[in-house]
């Protein structure tokens, strides 16, 4: 966070006091056209010069306004309100001038900036990536973010002596010794105890993975089971936080005999590791254990679930057995996953050849992609909520961040395998050939996910940044058989978590009697019908039809091939980085 870069140096001076200030956001467009340029050297970009000026007026215009608010003795009428900011929705912000004006000043030139990165004739990418180091450096630049310019940290410092400061100076010190910012109070939370604790026992382990099978809650359950593959980027337990919250208990809860793949935190020994290994050695070995566990009685046939990049690999593991003719799933569900990578959303600022070519360089042979690096990454996307918001709460006001399950688990990283990570960088985020029948070769075979046929429950999140809900739709696309596509509110991991007994947000589905879905994400949207609640209760429904008849629970888990291990959560998922 410390490193400087033109950037910075550019901000500094805006934030020394209300005239210096005054005088570098009232000169911003015009430095900021160098700032674009200079951002964007070696591709097209350009201003149309009328709309620029426009722009340049209308700024001034209201700068001028402001000021002038400034200079009235009692503020003025037209004094700035910053309530809608929730950075400068304290009292202290309203009633100093100075930091009213400071905050005012700060959100008009926000706003100038976005406006010029909006204005540059480019392409997509271009200016996605413009408009991304804008928000990164206006959120920076925030006088939230600084002690002197920040009433409400400097008044916290009175009324505490100091100890404010003094705290806030531990929980720097702290932070900077375990490489990360502290988003929770994790001292409350320990996985096994009061995260992941959904009863069952671990069955089956190898280099990659455990496979947890949960203890049933019903005294009979459908016969054909359900696994579940979450994404390896992450830790299993974001869909079993607490019960209350737990899919995987939801799950076990409507009788289905669930089991879930557990990653191993990849370490050095695992450096080696690649996509087909993971298909091969990771969803194909658990989809065999289960099959041979638990699906006996269902013609050995078991449902599937993949989240997010598990989704992925998952829907390239169901290919690759099909091309082998040994397919025995007999659905899927596909919960915020891409398989068509045309549309990235804001990851793909990311994502160019150079960058690619970079990571295939240094980590394409072996190595390992920290955590940390991922972590600082995904932060990256949304800096006031998971960067800004907690420097200014934990070291200028010296506070501890309220216990929260989720960011809990956000903060417990994991590693990847460089060469997973660098394949599948430049074969889906930069050149998309994943949707293309025969582009790529998984585990010895031609890949070919329109050959797929299996009934599939497609789910999207409306305000998900990191699979934008268009292109999750855009599986409906590619598999070729029945496919029940369903968008819910927020984003990419409170959409997916939204626990049905709590009857919050919204879901949408296609409309009744709907056959067959429109080419378009958007004309599906404007024909869907919206359902209030979770769209929990809609998949409750469907996997229910593709579960198979009632037969009595089992009584233990695994069998005498596979038989318990330990205790879930298993040993895999305590592994941190």
């Amino acid at each position: 966070m410390a490193h400087s870069t033109s950037m910075d140096r550019e901000a500094s001076p805006s934030f020394a006091g209300p005239g210096s200030a005054s005088i570098a956001w009232a000169e911003m467009p015009q430095r900021w056209s160098a700032l674009l340029g200079e951002a964007a050297k070696g591709t097209s970009v350009q201003i149309e010069p009328e709309r620029l000026r426009k722009l340049q007026q209308r700024y001034l215009d209201e700068f001028r306004q402001l000021w002038a608010s400034l200079l009235q003795s009692d503020g003025g009428q037209e004094a700035p309100k910053l309530d809608a900011d929730r950075r400068f929705s304290h009292g202290a912000w309203g009633e100093n001038r100075v930091s009213r004006y400071t905050a005012a000043l700060y959100l008009l030139g926000a706003r100038a900036l976005f406006d010029l990165a909006d204005s540059v004739q480019a392409d997509e990418p271009t200016r996605q990536r413009l408009r991304f180091a804008v928000q990164q450096w206006v959120d920076a630049a925030a006088p939230s973010n600084f002690l002197a310019l920040n009433p409400e940290a400097l008044a916290k410092a009175v009324q505490t002596n100091g100890e404010s400061l003094r705290a806030g100076m531990d929980n720097w010190l702290r932070d900077l010794k375990q490489g990360r910012l502290t988003q929770t109070d994790e001292s409350v939370f320990e996985v096994g105890r009061n995260v992941a604790t959904t009863e069952g026992q671990v069955i089956f382990e190898n280099a990659l993975f455990q496979l947890i099978e949960y203890a049933p809650l019903t005294p009979t359950v459908h016969a054909r089971p359900l696994l579940i593959v979450p994404p390896f980027i992450n830790k299993y337990y974001i869909l079993d936080l607490q019960p209350d919250n737990s899919l995987v208990r939801f799950a076990v809860e409507q009788g289905h005999r669930t089991f879930v793949v557990s990653w191993r935190n990849p370490d050095a020994s695992m450096g080696h590791l690649t996509w087909d290994d993971y298909v091969q050695d990771g969803a194909i070995q658990a989809m065999t254990v289960v099959r041979d566990v638990a699906a006996g009685k269902s013609g050995g046939s078991i449902n599937t679930l993949g989240f997010c990049v598990g989704g992925t690999l998952l829907a390239n593991a169901l290919a690759v057995q099909q091309t082998r003719g040994e397919s025995f799933a007999h659905s899927a569900t596909l919960l915020t996953t891409m398989l068509d990578f045309s549309d990235t959303g804001v990851l793909g600022v990311y994502i160019d050849e150079a960058s690619v070519a970079m990571r295939e360089a240094t980590l394409g042979q072996g190595g390992l992609m920290t955590g940390r690096e991922l972590a600082s990454a995904f932060s990256s996307l949304r800096p006031n909520d998971l960067v800004w918001n907690y420097v200014v709460g934990n070291y200028l006001k010296g506070e501890t961040p309220p216990p929260f399950d989720l960011l809990y688990w956000n903060s417990d990283s994991t590693n990847l395998p460089g060469p997973l990570f660098a394949w599948y960088l430049r074969n889906t985020y930069l050149e998309n050939k994943m949707r293309q029948p025969g582009a790529l070769t998984v585990a010895g075979l031609p890949l070919n996910l329109q050959a797929l046929k299996l009934p599939t429950y497609v789910y999207a999140s409306r305000e998900d940044h990191i699979v934008p809900w268009q292109t999750a739709y855009e599986t409906t696309r590619i598999l070729s058989g029945p496919t029940r596509f369903v968008l819910g509110a927020s984003g990419h991991i409170a959409g997916v978590i939204n626990p049905a007994k709590r009857n919050k947000r919204s879901f949408w589905t296609s409309p009744s009697g709907q056959r067959k879905l429109p080419p378009k994400a958007q004309d599906w949207l404007d024909a869907a019908s919206e359902h209030p609640g979770s769209w929990w209760t809609d998949w409750a429904q469907w996997l229910d039809s593709q579960a198979g008849p009632q037969i009595a629970a089992p009584k233990k888990p695994g069998n005498a091939r596979h038989k318990p291990i330990e205790p879930a959560p298993g040993r895999y998922v305590k592994v941190r980085s």
